[in-house]
């Protein structure tokens, strides 16, 4: 195989990380909507839509700034191009919860309303992986050279870690367990919470092995990871946290 490998589509080649993309999109929207008619909403329509509009616009900017920090200490080496060019997939949730909840706050919604999302995104984000592994090295989400027998050669005769595809497995089991968990855990948010931390723990994890440049040992992308963990344990405690009886 040769990098990156263009998706035959009729009579065009398409590139792959186009392709996978507008695919995890289209998917996962409809795949939104058709669990919301299904499984339902603890949100009314007109308290939904400002926050999807939260999460998006937080996704949006959270993809952005995290791309950004991961990529600017080797500006001068990858240049402008791909520093504003690229999104990160971990900015893009974290801004997304973050949006969602200014959102709340404005329309004064106390429910937690994540639960919903965590399935078309998960479904999205594995698309998305694929483009990634297909797009080889200028995707630059693969990991540093390894001698293991499944390292995989994107064209510069270095075998690397496919972390494309570690995070597809990955995604994949996260996936069944969000399907069997939907229905087992005790409160709203829950299923939602519980994607975000697993997810940050593991970019925190297999960012490890990326070629991204490192700040007091970590890359951008481990830092936000652990300030999500941080962010999601001060939140339940928090949530857990007994009212202070009045005087």
């Amino acid at each position: 195989m040769t990098f990156p490998y263009f998706v035959p589509l009729g009579p065009w080649q398409v590139h792959p990380h186009v392709f996978f993309e507008t695919l995890a999109y289209l998917v996962g929207a409809q795949l939104f909507w058709f669990l919301r008619r299904h499984w339902g909403d603890p949100l009314q329509g007109s308290s939904r839509l400002p926050v999807v509009a939260g999460a998006i616009l937080g996704a949006g900017l959270g993809a952005k700034l995290l791309h950004v920090a991961t990529l600017l200490p080797v500006l001068s080496t990858v240049g402008w191009g791909a520093v504003l060019g690229g999104k990160s997939v971990l900015g893009a949730l974290l801004g997304g919860h973050v949006g969602v909840e200014v959102a709340k706050a404005q329309i004064h919604e106390p429910r937690r309303t994540g639960d919903l999302f965590v399935v078309p995104l998960l479904v999205g984000m594995l698309l998305g992986r694929i483009g990634c592994f297909l797009t080889g090295l200028a995707d630059g989400t693969h990991g540093g050279p390894t001698t293991l027998p499944w390292g995989v050669d994107f064209g510069d005769g270095i075998p690397r870690h496919p972390a494309q595809l570690y995070e597809a497995l990955v995604l994949s089991v996260f996936l069944l367990a969000a399907l069997w968990l939907r229905r087992r855990l005790a409160r709203e948010g829950d299923l939602w919470r519980l994607f975000l931390g697993a997810y940050s723990f593991w970019r925190l994890l297999i960012d490890a092995v990326k070629p991204y440049p490192r700040m007091l040992g970590l890359n951008a992308i481990q830092w936000a990871a652990m300030l999500a963990l941080i962010l999601l344990i001060w939140e339940r405690n928090r949530e857990h946290r007994p009212e202070t009886p009045h005087a």
